[in-house]
């Protein structure tokens, strides 16, 4: 089973467009969109590992210029 996870940015001011569009490039973001609240932008991402996942996609993401913060909510299943 996959690892996939939800995770909410905030970004410098005026930043969220920039980084929601770089953060859609990342392999292994599935959604990546500008919110309003206490974030800035909210992303999923889903990758083959936790070991993958933090490797190949927070690695990169906490590159993008503009975040100031992450917080990475994982799925789970409750069934």
């Amino acid at each position: 089973m996959s690892v996939q996870a939800f995770i909410l940015i905030q970004t410098e001011v005026g930043k969220a467009a920039a980084v929601a569009n770089a953060a859609a490039k990342i392999a292994g973001v599935t959604l990546s969109e500008g919110v309003t609240g206490p974030y800035d932008v909210i992303m999923r991402a889903e990758a083959a590992s936790m070991e993958e996942f933090g490797r190949l996609v927070l690695a990169k993401v906490q590159g993008v210029p503009g975040i100031t913060r992450t917080l990475t909510c994982p799925v789970t299943h409750l069934s």
